[in-house]
């Protein structure tokens, strides 16, 4: 049986699923093709759970600290069964919401696997999805357009798997029935990071192991300092300049054993997990990419400033395309690829304006370029850094730590790049991504009114500091 739509799209994530609504609110009949869960991985097995996990954590530290701010509740205990709970009634309680969207665009969904078909009886053209239902079942949507929106899987070591119970990516360890005593992070990215400071703060035993010389390689090199220092201050070990031997690992009934190349020498763990966060691999097998014209470059669709692929039909958003591999950039992908497809004029995606948040304690986020980019595309930079602890609503909070970072060109004034790293980065970050929206010159987001007392002071202080008009600095 074949069905007719304007527009098909393969994948349910968050970009797939806004680019169906998106598509509906323009007028186009529209299917949506999902394997797995509506939502897909940031709803199910990144964003969503990880928040939820690493707001339990926060509170938990925060319980322990409590005498700090003259409340006395004894001793905290964890009940990690809750903590799971609570995180699965979120992703369920949004995960409905998905539903109840699609439902209201009046969006065909399909649960199944899709695959691109070549010229057929159904079409002149490749791009008709063939929608595995199960049980022998199949369904053919024919789209004047195709979205593909497969999403990316964690990265393995060349020669050790994932084996879900001791070996792990971060995916497996949102499954936790109980806390590991202790465990290896490989990879000091982001998402490493993030669960260094998660597991530290439910009191496991963390070490992360980063082959490069700093954590958080895409970050500001002050903002990559001072995480590695906060979170060695909570306790976490870290080595840099590192590497596994990967013929050394011992994978145990309940345990890994692995040796640590470090810049002292070898170090042997014998750790309860080890995790493996080395980046993610777009989802490109299985899907019928051969069925077309379709090129890949480095592993991932090939696409140009609107999405397009070689079949100019067919348009390929999120992490299946490389780039920022950010949900809110996903989205944004699909909303220009339904632009495109529907004839509005629209810009392409402008990586400088983008926002990236990392969830950690402390939190960072930044937009714009780093000081270390900014000088190797030959700006004349000033650069204005502005502690929190000079802020009162942070002292207020008791989380003093951290800074603003605003970056200019000496030249133009223009805000070339805001880092934060603190409390509340990830929302503060917004009014700097806002600044470079609208192209702001760093005076400009200085002499903006900021309330008092907020952690927002800090980043009109910061942007007074270049030219030495700071006041409380």
């Amino acid at each position: 049986m074949a069905e007719n739509y304007d527009l098909v799209i393969v994948g349910g994530g968050t970009g797939g699923y806004a680019a169906a609504i998106r598509a509906s609110q323009s007028g186009l009949k529209t299917a949506l093709v999902e394997e797995q869960l509506l939502g897909g991985t940031c709803l199910h097995k990144g964003c969503i759970p990880s928040k939820a996990l690493l707001r339990s954590a926060e509170v938990f530290r925060l319980a322990k600290e409590a005498s700090h701010y003259g409340v006395s509740v004894g001793e905290p205990e964890l009940d990690f069964t809750q903590v799971q709970e609570r995180k699965q009634s979120i992703v369920d309680r949004l995960a409905n919401g998905v539903k109840g969207l699609m439902k209201k665009g009046k969006i065909d969904v399909y649960k199944g696997k899709g695959t691109l078909l070549g010229p057929s009886i159904f079409s002149p053209t490749p791009g008709t999805v063939s929608v595995d239902l199960g049980d022998g079942e199949n369904e053919m949507l024919i789209g004047s357009n195709v979205i593909l929106a497969t999403g990316s899987s964690p990265r393995a070591l060349a020669n050790t798997p994932f084996n879900g119970e001791t070996v792990i990516s971060s995916e497996e360890a949102l499954q936790f029935n109980a806390l590991p005593s202790s465990i290896v992070i490989i990879g000091g990215g982001v998402i490493g990071v993030e669960w260094a400071s998660m597991l530290v703060d439910f009191g496991v035993k963390v070490t992360v192991v980063e082959a490069g010389s700093r954590i958080l390689p895409t970050a500001d090199g002050d903002i990559s300092k001072e995480m590695m220092k906060q979170l060695q201050k909570r306790g976490v070990a870290i080595y840099t300049n590192a590497t596994i031997d990967e013929s050394s690992i011992a994978v145990e009934e309940h345990a890994v054993k692995v040796n640590v190349q470090t810049e002292e020498g070898s170090i042997q763990f014998h750790v309860d997990k080890l995790m493996v966060s080395i980046g993610r691999t777009a989802n490109v097998r299985g899907i019928g990419l051969e069925n077309t014209e379709i090129d890949l470059e480095s592993g991932y669709i090939k696409v140009n400033e609107f999405g397009q692929t070689k079949e100019s039909h067919i348009y390929a958003i999120g992490d299946c395309i490389g780039g920022l591999q950010l949900a809110h950039v996903a989205t944004h992908e699909g909303l220009i690829a339904v632009a495109h497809m529907t004839r509005e004029k629209v810009e392409p995606l402008n990586k400088a304006i983008v926002p990236s948040c990392i969830y950690s304690f402390p939190e960072a986020a930044q937009v714009g370029l780093t000081e270390e980019e900014a000088k190797a595309q030959n700006h004349s930079v000033k650069v204005g850094t502005f502690p929190f602890a000079a802020v009162g609503k942070a002292l207020v909070q008791g989380e003093e730590e951290g800074f603003v970072k605003v970056i200019s060109d000496e030249k133009t004034n223009d805000v070339l790049g805001v880092h934060i790293i603190g409390s509340h980065a990830t929302d503060l970050i917004s009014e700097a991504a806002l600044a470079k929206y609208v192209d702001a010159a760093h005076i400009e987001l200085g002499e903006m009114i900021h309330p008092h007392p907020t952690m927002s002071e800090a980043i009109g202080e910061a942007a007074l500091l270049i030219d030495k008009r700071a006041i409380h600095m």
